[in-house]
């Protein structure tokens, strides 16, 4: 009797030690799941972003006390100190600390003066160890956003089925065998209040202005009001391609 009862006691200890999240590594990286869920909804893709971001990803090396955080145009690097339990603060290089906790399977970024409260789950794409920041988040959308096979309505090609693959290759859109998805910085202050992708046949490409609305995507043709010496100001032309996403 004795022994059974020494025996519930250690299991209950090392039971409450297996499930203190502060004896949890977050090792890994993760992604915005929330951001991809939103844009999943098949509307305009930069709102959904920024109404559940700025940042898209974060890289943590707690072993070596590393952190970093994408918002789709820069890398960010810094100290990663554990805190009371349960939560992290990441001393950022050149500006305020960042404080991370877990709750559940998620790993939230506390609300401060610079950014509101974000959420975070582990990545579930399997990519090489030395991928650039960032390209977890990228394939994630990729493949929820664009996924699927779609079908040329209008425009070159008209009957064909396309695909986007989540690495970045197109398959069936004539004269494209590549396209990468503006997700922020220079591309989306150039783009102003349209989304923007960029379509390239081998080493040629050119940036395009797109209007996805569920089902149905629009590819423009991109125009810049810009002067010679000013920063391009791109806004759509000519529709060169209309696609349906099949069923």
């Amino acid at each position: 009797m004795r022994n059974a009862l020494v025996l519930s006691l250690l299991a209950l200890v090392l039971g409450g030690c297996a499930s203190d999240p502060a004896a949890r590594d977050i090792s890994g990286v993760w992604i915005n799941q929330a951001a991809i869920n939103e844009a999943a909804k098949g509307g305009h893709l930069r709102e959904a972003l920024l109404a559940n971001g700025p940042n898209l990803e974060w890289d943590i090396d707690a072993k070596n006390a590393k952190a970093s955080y994408t918002n789709g145009f820069e890398r960010v690097e810094g100290t990663l100190l554990p805190q009371k339990k349960g939560t992290w603060q990441v001393d950022m290089y050149g500006s305020s600390a960042i404080e991370l906790g877990l709750k559940g399977a998620a790993l939230n970024q506390t609300a401060s003066d610079a950014d509101p409260q974000q959420s975070f789950v582990r990545s579930p794409v399997q990519l090489a160890s030395d991928a650039p920041l960032g390209t977890h988040f990228e394939r994630a959308l990729k493949a929820v956003y664009l996924g699927g096979q779609w079908r040329v309505i209008s425009g070159l090609g008209q009957g064909n089925t396309v695909t986007f693959m989540p690495d970045g290759q197109i398959k069936g859109l004539p004269d494209n065998n590549a396209y990468a998805l503006c997700l922020a910085g220079d591309c989306a202050s150039m783009s102003g209040e349209y989304d923007s992708l960029w379509l390239q046949q081998d080493e040629i490409g050119a940036v395009h202005i797109f209007v996805r609305n569920g089902r149905r995507l629009e590819i423009f043709q991109a125009l810049d009001s810009a002067k010679s010496d000013e920063m391009p100001q791109l806004y759509p032309g000519k529709l060169e391609w209309v696609l349906e996403k099949q069923l």
